[in-house]
This record gives C-alpha cells, sequence and structure tokens, in this order.
C-alpha cells in the first residue's frame, strides 16, 4: 500500500507518494489540490522527485539531450523525512538512499508563511566507498505541469520567457509549446525547450527564470533560479504529461561535472518556485512578495534615496574635481541623497585594460580625491564610488603583486576576456586585497556607496583546484557571494549597487544581498522606457535603479519622460544638470520631490502591466504600481498616429475614483474614467512623451 504525503501550506499543495518498493514521487505541487484520478497507475513512475545522473551509470529511457531517467535517480529508494518548523515557516525534508552507491539525497522544501513560493535544493552525501561523479542533479523537479483541465496542452499552456542582452534587457515574449516546437505528438520525445547560461554573466540572455500559465485552469507556475553563475532548466514530456527540471550548472549544458570522495558532500544551487492561481501578474506579486522575504534587511531598500552618477550621458567615466564640483552643486539642488563618482577616477587617461590597483588619480584630483568626497557630504549627500573588484587589467600595476594562483586558469594559460583576467576568490590573498580596497574607501574615505561593476563574462571556468571547469566557476561564485556576506556583516549600512555592464547578472544570489541593481547601460532615454516598465517582473521595484539623464539638447517633453522612467522604481539621476535651463532644472526638482511624497509606498507595492508586458515595438508602454487603495500609473508614448490610449484597469472596475496627473504638473494631458468598463482613457498629444498619474477612491462625503 503506498504511503501519500500531503502538505498543504500557505495556499500551496504539495503531494508525495511513498510506493511499498520505497520509490518516492511527487505527484503534485500547485495552488488546487490534486484532482483524484488524473494520474494513471502507469504514469506515476515518471513523477520524479529529483533527476541524478552519475558517471558510468545507465539510462533507462530515449532521452536525447534532455534529463529523464537518469540513474541512479530512478534508483533511489525512501528512507525518511522531516517536515519541521523554522523562523522562515516550514521545511519538508525527503531524505533517499541508493542501494548499490550508497549515494544519500535530501531533496528540501523550504516554505515562507504568507507567500505561495518554496526555495528547494538538493544535497548529496557519499556514504559508500567509491568515488562518485555527478553529471546532473536537479534543485527541483516537477512532472504533470499540464495535469489540469481538459484541452490538450498545445491550446492550454503558455509560456513566458525574459529574454534579456545588454542595452536591451528585459524581453519578455509569450509562446504556445507548438511554437516553441514542442507540438504533442507522442506520450514522450526527444525535444526539450529550454534555457541555460554558462559563464559568469548569469543573465546574458536570458533572465533567470520564467512564468508557466496553465490558461484553462487559470493557474499559473513560476520559478526562478538563484545562482550568479552557469545555471538550467528545461520542459520535457514524458508519461504524457509535461515535466519541469531545474537545477545549477550540468555537465552536458554547462562544463560543470564534480567528484564526490567518500565522506564528501555536494549541496545545489537553490531556486524559487510557487504557483498562483491567476496568471502572469498573479504570479509576478507572489514572486515580489518572496523576493523581499528572502533578502538582507536593509534601510537602502526601505528609505529608497535618491542617486546621482555621473557617467550615463554625463562624464562618461571621465570624472575630474573640476567637472565634478558643478555636477554636486545641481544635484544636491534637485534633492539627490547620494552622489557616486563613477569609473575613471583611478587613472589619468585610458583606464580600461589598466583597473585593478584602486588608487586615486592626483592628475584628476589635484587636492586628492578626498577633497571631493567631503564635498559631496557637505552638500548633504553620501559620497559612493565605482569599483570592479572581480577583474584586474592586463595593463595593472597590481599585477606585480600577484601570481597565476589569483586568476582563472584553462589549460595552463589565464583566462582573458576584454583585457581584463578574472580573479578567483576562492584564493585567499584575492579575497584580502578586495578587503582592503574596500576598508580604504569606507574608512579612509567615507564612502557609503559602492557601484560594483563587472564587464567581462569568464566563460566556462577555471580549472584550479577543480573537477571540471564548470566546478571550478560554482565554487568561485559561491566563494564570492561569501566574500559579500562578509563585507555587509562588516559595513551593514553600506550600499553596494549589483551592475554587470548594467542587468547583466540580474539574479536573487546577488539580489538577496545587494540592495539595488543596475538595470541596463541603455543610452536611449526613449528605449529605456520599455526596459524601466518591465524591469519589476525581474526584481522587486524598489530594487530596480532605472537612469534618467536629462539631454543638454533636449525639450521639456524629454526631461518629463526621462523622469516618469524611474519615478516608480529607483532613481539614478545623471545628465549634465548644471548646464540645463532654469526651467528644464526646475522639471528635474518637480520630479524628484513629488517622488521623495511616494516612494513610502514602492516598497509594499505590487506592479501591474495594464497593456501587457512592454516590448520594444510598442507605440503606448504602461506600468503601475498598487499598495491598498493607492495606485501609481505610469504611461509612456512612444509613436504612433492617435493620441489617445485605452488602459484596461480591471481590478478598478465600478468604482468611482479621483485621478490627477501627478508628474508633470501644467503640461497638456487628458483623461477620462469609464467606471463600468474599468477603463482609463489617456490622451497625450505628443509622441515621445509620459505622464505619471495618481488614483484613489473618491473619498465618499
Amino acid at each position: 500500500m503506498s504511503q501519500l504525503i500531503h502538505i498543504q501550506e500557505n495556499g500551496l499543495h504539495l503531494v508525495l507518494e511513498v510506493t511499498p518498493e520505497q520509490d518516492v514521487r511527487l505527484l503534485h505541487f500547485g495552488a488546487g489540490e490534486l484532482r483524484e484520478g488524473v494520474i494513471s497507475s502507469g504514469q506515476k513512475p515518471g513523477f520524479r522527485l529529483m533527476e541524478l545522473q552519475l558517471t558510468g551509470e545507465d539510462r533507462a529511457e530515449y532521452h536525447g539531450r534532455t534529463h529523464r531517467a537518469t540513474f541512479p535517480g530512478l534508483r533511489m529508494r525512501y528512507e525518511a523525512h522531516d517536515d519541521t518548523r523554522n523562523e522562515a515557516g516550514r521545511k519538508l525534508e525527503i531524505a533517499l538512499r541508493d542501494p548499490e552507491t550508497s549515494l544519500r539525497a535530501v531533496q528540501h522544501v523550504q516554505f515562507y508563511d504568507g507567500v505561495q513560493t518554496v526555495r528547494a535544493w538538493v544535497t548529496l552525501s557519499n556514504e559508500g566507498s567509491e568515488e562518485l561523479g555527478v553529471e546532473y542533479v536537479s534543485s527541483f523537479a516537477l512532472t504533470g505541469l499540464d495535469k489540469e483541465g481538459t484541452l490538450d496542452r498545445d491550446e492550454k499552456i503558455a509560456l513566458s520567457i525574459p529574454h534579456t542582452g545588454w542595452q536591451s534587457e528585459l524581453q519578455w515574449r509569450t509562446y504556445s509549446l507548438p511554437e516553441l516546437g514542442m507540438s504533442h505528438l507522442t506520450d514522450r520525445s526527444s525535444k526539450r525547450i529550454s534555457c541555460s547560461n554558462t559563464g559568469s554573466w548569469s543573465a546574458a540572455e536570458h533572465i533567470p527564470m520564467a512564468v508557466l500559465e496553465n490558461r484553462e485552469a487559470g493557474s499559473s507556475l513560476f520559478w526562478q533560479i538563484e545562482h550568479n553563475g552557469s545555471w538550467h532548466w528545461e520542459i520535457i514530456d514524458q508519461s504524457d504529461f509535461l515535466t519541469l527540471l531545474i537545477s545549477g550548472p550540468t555537465e552536458h549544458d554547462n562544463h560543470w561535472w564534480v567528484s564526490l570522495a567518500p565522506g564528501g558532500e555536494f549541496v545545489s544551487v537553490p531556486v524559487a518556485v510557487g504557483a498562483v492561481i491567476g496568471g502572469f501578474e498573479e504570479a509576478i506579486g507572489q514572486l515580489t512578495a518572496y523576493r523581499r522575504r528572502i533578502r538582507r534587511p536593509n534601510a537602502d531598500n526601505r528609505d529608497l534615496r535618491i542617486i546621482f552618477n555621473d557617467y550615463m550621458n554625463c562624464l562618461w567615466g571621465s570624472p575630474a574635481t573640476a567637472k565634478l564640483l558643478p555636477l554636486i552643486d545641481a544635484a544636491a539642488e534637485a534633492g539627490c541623497e547620494y552622489f557616486c563618482i563613477d569609473a575613471g577616477w583611478y587613472a589619468a587617461g585610458e583606464w580600461w585594460d589598466g583597473v585593478g590597483e584602486w588608487m586615486p588619480s592626483p592628475e584628476r584630483f589635484p587636492e586628492g580625491i578626498k577633497y571631493v568626497l567631503d564635498y559631496i557630504r557637505g552638500k548633504g549627500m553620501v559620497p559612493g564610488l565605482w569599483l570592479e573588484l572581480e577583474v584586474m587589467g592586463i595593463n595593472s600595476p597590481k599585477l606585480a603583486d600577484t601570481d597565476d594562483s589569483w586568476f582563472f586558469m584553462r589549460h595552463g594559460r589565464r583566462v582573458k576576456d576584454r583585457s581584463r583576467y578574472q580573479l578567483d576568490y576562492r584564493n585567499p590573498k584575492v579575497a584580502a586585497h578586495a578587503n582592503e580596497v574596500i576598508r580604504r574607501l569606507v574608512e579612509d574615505y567615507g564612502v557609503g556607496y559602492i557601484k560594483m561593476d563587472y564587464n567581462i563574462n569568464a566563460g566556462i571556468g577555471t580549472e584550479t583546484d577543480a573537477d571540471s571547469f564548470g566546478d571550478g566557476l560554482l565554487q568561485h561564485n559561491r566563494a564570492y557571494l561569501a566574500w559579500l556576506d562578509g563585507i555587509f556583516a562588516r559595513y551593514p549600512d553600506l550600499v553596494i549597487e549589483n551592475c554587470s555592464s548594467g542587468g547583466m547578472r540580474m539574479d536573487y544570489a546577488m539580489l538577496s544581498r545587494q540592495s539595488i541593481q543596475s538595470t541596463s547601460d541603455q543610452e536611449n532615454y526613449v528605449n529605456y522606457a520599455a526596459i524601466a516598465a518591465a524591469s519589476p517582473s525581474a526584481l522587486t521595484p524598489e530594487q530596480s535603479a532605472i537612469w534618467s539623464y536629462p539631454l543638454r539638447e533636449g525639450d521639456d517633453e524629454e526631461i518629463v519622460f526621462n523622469m516618469v522612467n524611474a519615478l516608480l522604481l529607483r532613481v539614478h539621476q545623471s545628465g549634465h544638470l548644471a548646464e540645463l535651463s532654469p526651467r528644464r532644472r526646475e522639471l528635474v526638482k518637480e520630479a524628484l520631490d513629488y517622488y521623495k511624497t511616494i516612494r513610502k509606498d514602492i516598497p509594499q507595492a505590487l506592479p501591474f502591466w495594464p497593456l501587457g508586458l512592454p516590448k520594444q515595438q510598442d507605440d503606448w508602454i504602461s506600468l503601475g504600481l498598487r499598495r491598498g487603495d493607492s495606485v501609481y500609473l505610469a504611461v509612456w508614448r512612444i509613436a504612433g498616429e492617435s493620441p489617445d490610449r485605452t488602459l484596461p484597469l480591471p481590478a478598478l472596475r465600478g468604482e468611482q475614483l479621483d485621478i490627477r496627473c501627478a508628474y508633470p504638473q501644467g503640461f497638456d494631458c487628458s483623461w477620462s474614467w469609464d467606471a463600468e468598463k474599468g477603463e482609463l482613457q489617456v490622451t497625450l498629444p505628443n509622441v515621445k512623451s509620459a505622464r505619471l498619474f495618481e488614483i484613489h477612491p473618491k473619498q465618499q462625503i
């Protein structure tokens, strides 16, 4: 007789089956209950709790490039399970053992009180007498993604994938499975739909997340991989159902392989998985709540202070005392609260391939950099500096103090990318070097903000002290996170911005630690609108730093558009503020003054998109934030002939509303509200214009 383990927690339902042979199957994970009879007895063996492939082991099924039917994954037998509680919430641990190798695996599922999302990972322990080579282990596996409803999966399943790239971040697209080449023609095939990242830019091509909707059942499954390096997820078909496999790096996809000696242990990359009744917005709402729960508590995500950074469409990495002082004056006058000096402060001229020592340039700062930093502080702002501490330029003077052990190595040579070497944070000397740089900036210079950039991709990994290139990369990824944890333990009030050529490392291994994320290096403010509007899908709004960079040659609408880009998120102010006309400078100040009145709501607000997720090809874009009864709505008109656009607001249907254009004041703009239809009609006479609306229930007299 099989044993069923039912878990119902925070609106999530999880059902495990343990057979008389001690095989463990995960039959269900979702926002609704498991329907009786939807899985036949012949299909149940395909509902694996985990997939696990060891070197030299067989496969039980034709698999193509998929990670199905693994051994000893199919051989693992139930040992025990623990159902406990900790300070986060309920915790389920299911222990399995392979009778042939004595490999023990524990599947961890951590619930979070009040959130419909779990964190999952696997711990492997070699309790046998022989070394074992691990080629693949899932952090979470789920079969039956399409089992709810009666329609064929070709009709009812929609998969939303966030494509991304340098200056083109967050390009969501939603597909049917046939559009991705997986038509339902058999009970299983060699086809997979997959996303992988290989290298140290975790978001080089895709954000490590996705949303799968069952539109017939009205439910959604969503996931994110919380890792700052290589990762992989795939959807396959087996047992006439869809299966999702989520993992960190794999041998086949990411050059990762690890040898477990007797007594050795390996912990897989953590992933988050959740389910909701509803669609994409409901999924992102729960993921937003989860992201807020797991990150390091910090004042920055509560206060949302305004940052001025001198780089974008401003000094372009060439700061100097004479250039900075008028900018500092203008930023303070506009209401900025941090002032960050970006790249270039450490070199007299061209600096790209010489970075690594991080000493101020006397040519750029004749009075010393502390003079400028003190000037910033004297204007009531917190000073900041740019760093790129994970690399060393190939012409850096600091190289004289190093050897090969400091760097990634492949085939006996240092890994080089864009004229930089990749530092290996497993080396204590590297960590000590980085610690001293941070100490000098914080303790000697009084820096309170660091823009931590990372402009190379170290590729598949390093061979130094590693079983595979990918193993070396994974060890380094984790060592860097441990180093970050140590920095925040030492300087808990220090704000460190996560930047990798903009958003190339937008993941929650980094963002569970760092309070703010650079979203893009996009230089065109019109193109930035879609990136800004999409950003709360990948990170919490209060962590999403958006450049606002008024141009010297722009008009009033250009200023307003730039400011609206950032006003519902984190303002990353830039541009030549000191050279703007008084009228245009006042429009910047008006926006920042307004931001200070609403920013208290942003850390509790949830995003929504009245016109759907934005695309660069759209004529109109809209992003809303909702906190309680308050709604803040940004609207951009990018192109197109018509000055009118209808924005569906179904959550407000039937409501009598007070609606005002909160920013800017006194500009041409009109709107009307159809309560019966739940639609807001907006008129913006000019292309390349934007407005921010504030919406509240009408007060009853």
